[in-house]
């Protein structure tokens, strides 16, 4: 479940990279109004520009989630998405829910100028017996103009396009219908799903919509406490889209409250009035930007500049305009924890601004245009508060988030786990000669189908197999595996060597059908091994490698480091060190051979062909980069002493990891290191 959560997390980072421009077109637009009295040409063209994504915020889910969480789109999933979207709202629309109902209009009371009393937007003015009537859909609220464009029907069409995707994109179909087959055919089914969705919600929704309206009419007597419940709440149903039902108890005529229209004409009660919008102010405009900069400063190194480029922006967003969607959902289905934690402190600065001596509202959001525009505002009471209490919640929140991302190692923007393709730092390969060793590997390994994930670290395979009993060991090795470990379950993990990244691709790329694979050599002839008795063993002569100490700090035998694979000498011979600073070094001139997307592994080929493996502390790939900052990339030349890697060693040992950190040759196994 939580991979899911993570993979929809980083597919709505597509989208909600536009966001925050559009947020910026609209609050520069609303200021202008505010100080000029009124709107004009440049606001217009401004609203109209920002508005056209803000109000299409659903229909960018749709298409971006269902680009993300398709396996390779190739643009036939941001079509179903769409065709879900457009199923789903077009059947939910008023008009059609009318029909689907069987229900017809009913006639409302009437307001001053001639419209239906509180906010519709779908009614009509008809005449009847020579008298003009107001009416409306005798239908729930839930389906009111626009009640289904939220984010969470766009994620949830998206999510439907990229699972039929993933599903139907090969499927064929009789010969009669080939021409519906494979790609064609996803639309098609998208729709089909999409209409059964839209059913089951027709009538599970008014359940959802009259409940969450019912709970806001029962805190409204809770006092600071229900203010309180009231904030969490709000922001708990922002990934639903349900918030805005939540909204109307207090902000609208929904229970009487209608605490945002009082508020903006001054026709509410001073020191009661915007109580339910005043402790959004904080938050949206201090507290959000708090936890922009605590995921920036936990964000890898490599990953620092993409992570800035959509926390500032989106920060920018939230404390300008109010608009906290861009940082909301870049860390809400990335780190469902934080997005709690959030809801937590949103409820309490709720409650706190209610007890203080403090009201102020806004007729957009809670941003600092608003504040400027309304700190005159009749109904606003000691607005200064607001600029007090902010600063504390940037702090909390910065320190809170900061503390639980490292803690629990969370996947907030710049922390993703990476794929190894999509790393600067990761060669690639299109199979070359690596394809007749994959191939090998895949026979011994019991097929394709027997292997159900596939990945690899700096010198080994790792997967997971469905039958372990189909494993050939001794056709591993002789296909070049220098070692297979079994940890336990389905895990098999078969240690290669420096080159493992390529091993890997060519198997990838013969697993999807990229390349061929290659045909069964004919077995090696099996040459009958002379008896001890016979022949004296003769022991090749150790070969002395001379190596500058890439580490400080003490170096310790190779069969003393508590791992097996390294401690057997397995994967080759050499030492250990147990490092006192974090910075690595050259130990030879050299070439880069790998550098590992996750940074902790590097392998190197000296002018002599030696090749040797830095490996800094053990299990350490599972902190998928956290700590590392890799200062050389793949094919580099470096010279001995050169800076390769800087370690942050406090992070791995707060990880629960060892440090300590094997220097191996991998390709010759009569070598003995000596340091320098």
């Amino acid at each position: 479940m939580m991979k899911f959560l993570q993979n929809l997390g980083k597919s709505l980072m597509l989208p909600v990279a536009v966001l925050p421009v559009a947020a910026i077109l609209v609050g520069i637009a609303n200021w202008i109004i505010g100080v000029s009295d009124g709107p004009n040409v440049v606001t217009s063209f401004l609203l109209t520009a920002g508005l056209a994504i803000l109000s299409n915020l659903a229909l960018l889910f749709a298409v971006g989630v269902s680009i993300g969480m398709a396996n390779k789109s190739d643009g036939t999933s941001a079509l179903a998405g769409l065709v879900s979207w457009l199923v789903v709202t077009s059947l939910l629309a008023p008009s059609s829910v009318m029909n689907l109902l069987n229900r017809g209009w009913t006639t409302v009371p009437v307001d001053e100028e001639g419209g239906p009393v509180g906010t519709a937007d779908y009614w009509q003015a008809v005449e009847v017996n020579g008298q003009t009537v107001v009416q409306m859909p005798d239908i729930n609220e839930a389906f009111a103009p626009g009640a289904f464009q939220n984010a969470f029907i766009g994620i949830l069409c998206g999510i439907i396009g990229a699972v039929c995707y993933n599903r139907f994109k090969d499927i064929k179909l009789p010969d009669a219908l080939s021409f519906f087959s494979g790609r064609r055919s996803v639309a098609i089914i998208t729709a089909a799903v999409s209409m059964i969705v839209a059913l089951i919600l027709l009538f599970l929704w008014p359940l959802v919509y009259t409940g969450l309206v019912n709970f806001g009419e029962w805190i409204v007597g809770l006092g600071a406490v229900g203010t309180g419940l009231y904030g969490f709440g709000n922001r708990m149903l922002i990934p639903f889209g349900l918030h805005h039902a939540l909204n109307s108890v207090f902000w609208f005529d929904v229970a009487g409250i209608n605490d945002l229209t009082n508020f903006l004409t001054g026709e509410g009660e001073f020191g009661v009035t915007g109580q339910y919008m005043t402790g959004f102010f904080p938050i949206m405009m201090f507290g959000l930007p708090g936890a922009a900069l605590a995921m920036y400063v936990t964000a890898k190194s490599k990953r620092k500049k993409i992570a800035y480029g959509i926390l500032l922006s989106a920060s920018f967003a939230s404390f300008f305009v109010g608009v906290t969607e861009p940082l909301e959902f870049a860390f809400m289905f990335l780190a469902p924890p934080l997005y709690f934690v959030h809801a937590v402190f949103t409820g309490l600065s709720m409650a706190i601004a209610q007890l203080l001596p403090v009201r102020m509202g806004f007729g957009f959001s809670a941003g600092f245009v608003d504040l400027v525009l309304n700190w005159q505002n009749p109904m606003a009471e000691n607005p200064w508060i607001i600029l007090i209490m902010g600063p504390i919640w940037f702090a909390v929140y910065f320190f809170v988030f900061r503390w639980i991302i490292l803690r629990f190692n969370l996947k907030t923007p710049g922390r993703e786990d990476e794929d190894p393709a999509d790393d600067d730092g990761a060669a690639t390969t299109s199979g070359g000669d690596f394809v007749p060793v994959a191939g090998r590997f895949l026979e011994a390994l019991g097929g394709a189908d027997n292997i159900l994930e596939l990945d690899n670290c700096a010198t080994r395979l790792r997967m997971e197999i469905a039958d372990k009993s189909k494993i050939d060991e001794a056709a591993l090795k002789r296909a070049g595996a220098a070692g297979i470990i079994k940890p336990g379950g389905k895990s098999v993990q078969v240690i290669y060597g420096l080159d493992v990244q390529f091993v890997k691709s060519a198997m990838d790329q013969i697993i999807s059908g990229e390349v061929a694979a290659p045909v069964a050599a004919a077995p090696a002839p099996v040459v009958a091994e002379p008896s001890d008795a016979a022949v004296a063993t003769v022991e090749a002569p150790a070969t002395v490698v001379t190596l500058r100490q890439p580490l400080p700090g003490a170096v310790i035998a190779l069969d003393q480091v508590p791992d097996k694979t390294f401690a057997s000498g397995m994967m080759g011979p050499g030492l250990a060190i147990e490092p006192s600073a974090g910075t690595v070094v050259a130990p030879a001139d050299a070439q880069i051979v790998t550098v590992f997307p996750t940074g902790h592994a590097l392998g190197l080929r000296t002018s002599d062909g030696t090749e040797i493996l830095i490996h800094v502390g053990l299990d350490t790939v599972k902190l998928k980069g956290e700590g590392f900052e890799p200062l050389v990339k793949t094919g580099d030349t470096v010279t001995a002493g050169q800076p390769l890697l800087n370690v942050d060693l406090a992070v791995i040992e707060a990880a629960g990891y060892s440090t300590v950190t094997p220097i191996v040759v991998m390709n010759d196994k009569s070598a003995v290191i000596e340091l320098t």
